[in-house]
């Protein structure tokens, strides 16, 4: 799993793409995003969206010193479903 660093004041945009796993012509039909811990003040998802092979989203926020994991689950064209996940450190920078 990747590991990002973020300041909690920073307003940052991420995305995977999808093209790459599934190169026969697979599209996106659905992507959600969800960030675990789920605290107050914590890190949150702002904005998010997808195209026919990515889906990215804008992170907002976060507790100095903690370690949040940011998932992306999206639904393909012909119905199977898939994840990923990323590390976001939040520190004061």
């Amino acid at each position: 799993m990747t590991m990002m660093l973020k300041d909690p004041g920073s307003r940052i945009d991420h995305a995977f793409e999808w093209s790459t796993a599934y190169p026969d012509g697979q599209t996106i039909m659905a992507s959600a995003w969800s960030v675990v811990p789920d605290e107050a003040d914590g890190l949150t998802v702002a904005a998010a969206g997808h195209g026919l092979t990515d889906a990215a989203a804008t992170l907002t926020g976060g507790i100095a010193g903690h370690v949040y994991r940011v998932t992306n689950r999206v639904t393909m064209g012909d119905g199977q479903i898939d994840e990923r996940s990323i590390s976001v450190r939040v520190e004061e920078r």
